[in-house]
């Protein structure tokens, strides 16, 4: 596997580090540096504010980001592309402007047992707030989920169905498109969180059956601060802003204000155009590279981390036991080891993993394990890196005081 892009990421420059966090966050090629460089060297303005030349570039150049994020993800209109700062953001937005307007006592909410603390935590708050019920749709311990499973925790009075399309401890892609069919046979709005979606496989939200959809710049080798929400035009149209300020109010009297229109009533204040900018050009660098291409690499390294650690007697993986279906994600734990310890040890041999839970208290405690460790690779990895990671994993435990 002839690695050429890591000519494209200064920071991968130096060999002797192992960077397999992507999962947390990517690192940024040149040409999103260099797109955010440029807007600040060269138009650094308000955007939306100003009459002069260089805000009105500023606004084209922040719009035209607008447009090409709806055209990546295939939403309708460009007007459908609220910015926020992340994943985060954007699932609060919908849970404030949207949740708690619409959901009652009475009602439920389904999510995933699979979820991001990020897909669980405003929808806690939402059933807290409202009365309604919170019901969650349960894996297999590979994280499959059935059909019958589906349709048991997706009752008639659902009014709001979130869920993952990836999960980011097992890597594996979720039922998206029958979550979402079931969610609306019932009446109910489908929400997808696509924070580890994008960065990996082509998103087409009208396919995926998502009236909303997020995902954060951050994780796709755009800058962090800059995220996404896509939400159906009537649905965006009907919910109250969630933030007041500047730039989200066509008038303001003494008492009372008329709202902009759609995007613009959720983009309160000054904006992360900077951001937008190297989000459009982090885009343009996947579609360079290929969804294809991204696949095959992250395939690829998965088997040879997955048959690495099967000739570890004293380690255990978790999830499919299909590479194809870990999108990068190899999650794992050393009998005797502490996540932490292990992580920790890595570092000393310039191994970059995470540890813990993963923001996944809930999948964790469903799968029996009280943390794990996680290597999480993208396509600038390479298979000279899972051997030297293999390697430094087989001698963890000496480290411990294991003679074996």
């Amino acid at each position: 596997m002839t690695n050429v892009f890591k000519n494209d990421f200064e920071i991968l420059h130096d060999d002797k580090y192992i960077y397999f966090d992507n999962a947390a966050t990517t690192q940024r090629p040149r040409q999103v540096i260099n797109a955010v460089s440029e807007f600040y060297r060269t138009i650094n303005s308000n955007p939306l504010r100003g009459l002069y030349k260089w805000s009105v570039e500023s606004t084209q150049a922040y719009e035209n980001s607008r447009r090409k994020i709806a055209e990546f993800i295939g939403a309708k209109d460009a007007s459908e592309i609220i910015f926020t700062r992340n994943s985060t953001e954007s699932l609060n937005l919908i849970a404030y402007s949207w949740g708690l307007n619409n959901i009652k006592k009475g009602d439920n909410i389904t999510v995933t047992i699979l979820e991001h603390h990020s897909n669980l935590l405003p929808w806690q708050m939402v059933s807290k707030v409202t009365g309604a019920s919170l019901t969650y749709i349960e894996c297999s311990p590979d994280g499959e989920i059935s059909d019958e499973e589906i349709i048991s925790r997706i009752p008639s009075n659902t009014k709001l169905v979130s869920a993952a399309e990836v999960s980011n401890v097992l890597g594996v892609r979720l039922p998206i498109e029958k979550i979402s069919k079931r969610a609306h046979k019932v009446g109910a709005v489908m929400v997808v969180d696509g924070a580890q979606s994008a960065p990996h496989i082509p998103i087409d939200v009208k396919a995926l059956g998502a009236d909303f959809f997020v995902f954060s710049g951050h994780k796709i080798m755009a800058p962090m601060g800059i995220g996404v929400l896509y939400g159906k035009s009537e649905l965006l149209e009907a919910m109250p802003p969630f933030l007041h300020g500047g730039e989200m109010i066509e008038s303001v009297s003494r008492y009372d204000a008329v709202y902009a229109p759609v995007p613009e009533k959720f983009e309160a204040g000054t904006v992360n155009a900077a951001g937008a900018v190297g989000l459009a050009a982090a885009i343009d660098y996947i579609k360079s590279i290929g969804f294809d291409t991204i696949s095959q690499r992250e395939e690829n390294l998965c088997r040879l981390l997955i048959e690495g650690i099967k000739t570890i007697p004293y380690a255990e993986y978790y999830g499919s036991k299909s590479a194809e279906t870990h999108s990068g994600i190899v999650t794992f734990n050393i009998e005797g080891c502490h996540p932490h310890d292990v992580a920790s040890i890595l570092d000393t041999e310039n191994i970059c993993i995470r540890a813990g839970q993963h923001c996944a208290q809930p999948l964790h405690e469903h799968l029996g394990i009280p943390a794990s460790a996680r290597a999480s690779m993208y396509f600038y990895n390479d298979e000279s890196e899972v051997e030297r990671f293999i390697e430094a994993l087989k001698k963890v435990r000496s480290w411990l005081g294991y003679e074996h």
